[in-house]
């Protein structure tokens, strides 16, 4: 109803209707004008934070973990169902009848015999034949093997990279800030326009030589780190972003104007060195065996 009345009162006066529409777009145009001039207010300037990187340098393990005592008897009675169950091995098809193979295949069958199941399970019977005397004597010769604690472990050298073979060791370097000696990852700047990836290749090789030949892992770096800085200071704001890398081969050859010392720690013994709050940043990083 109301709209039939506007169109009726349009249709008697058009200049009236077109008057009053110019009017409404009139008065609209100083509010307008009022945001604008609000939108164009100037901004508080904000500094850039200062990136850098830093790279995690693992070792992996280079010896199997040693068993807990679950998993050893788990595994023993494995063992012996597997060997309770399986078909007898037709050795006398794979070895010359009274060849020292076959006695040597006889004497480790024995061994293993009596391991799985105790005594008196492999034991000898009978008389022992001039082969399986000789087979015995050889692997008696025969070379044993390595133990599982190096000798970096037994006098604490911290900058070998046999110690604690079991583990995951990360290189870890002694640095000098503000007159204070402090441990922390290899770590660089980035320069303008530079890749994360590339300045954490290159922040590497400056701090620690190039006489390694490492690996990182990915482009992506696995986390980021931000430094807390005093409140009083106004300057920009400190990122580390951290990268995954391997060493495959090499020694450690720090600089001297960017490290003081190094060392190859596990997850544990770099608690011990770093800061706390540097540790919060970095210890969902690490691994815990």
């Amino acid at each position: 109803m109301f709209s039939r009345i506007v169109l009726s009162s349009c249709k008697s006066a058009p200049k009236a209707c077109l008057l009053r529409g110019l009017a409404t777009e009139a008065s609209a145009a100083p509010a307008a004008l009022e945001v604008a001039q609000v939108d164009a207010a100037p901004l508080k300037k904000t500094a850039w934070p200062n990136l850098h990187t830093g790279i995690i340098l693992n070792r992996s393990p280079i010896i199997t973990r040693t068993p807990t005592a679950f998993e050893k008897a788990y595994h023993a009675y494995q063992a012996r169902i597997h060997r309770a169950l399986h078909n007898p091995f037709p050795y006398d098809f794979y070895f010359k009848q009274g060849s020292p193979l076959e006695s040597r295949f006889n004497i480790e069958e024995r061994r293993r015999e009596r391991k799985a199941f105790g005594a008196p399970f492999g034991m000898q019977t009978g008389e022992t034949s001039e082969a399986e005397k000789l087979a015995e004597a050889t692997m008696r010769d025969e070379e044993e093997a390595m133990p599982r604690v190096h000798e970096a472990d037994i006098n604490s050298d911290f900058k070998n990279l046999h110690r604690r073979g079991q583990r995951n060791l990360y290189l870890i370097l002694q640095k000098q800030e503000n007159g204070m000696a402090v441990w922390k990852f290899p770590q660089g700047s980035v320069d303008r326009g530079e890749l994360l990836h590339h300045a954490a290749t290159r922040g590497l090789e400056v701090e620690c030589g190039n006489n390694m030949d490492t690996w990182i892992v990915s482009r992506n770096p696995i986390g980021v780190f931000h430094p807390p800085s005093p409140a009083s200071t106004g300057d920009a704001e400190d990122v580390v972003f951290f990268y995954k890398a391997h060493i495959m081969a090499g020694h450690v050859r720090p600089n001297r104007a960017h490290a003081q010392d190094f060392a190859w720690l596990t997850k544990g013994e770099i608690k011990t060195r770093v800061d706390e709050d540097y540790w919060l940043g970095i210890k969902d990083m690490l691994s815990d065996f």
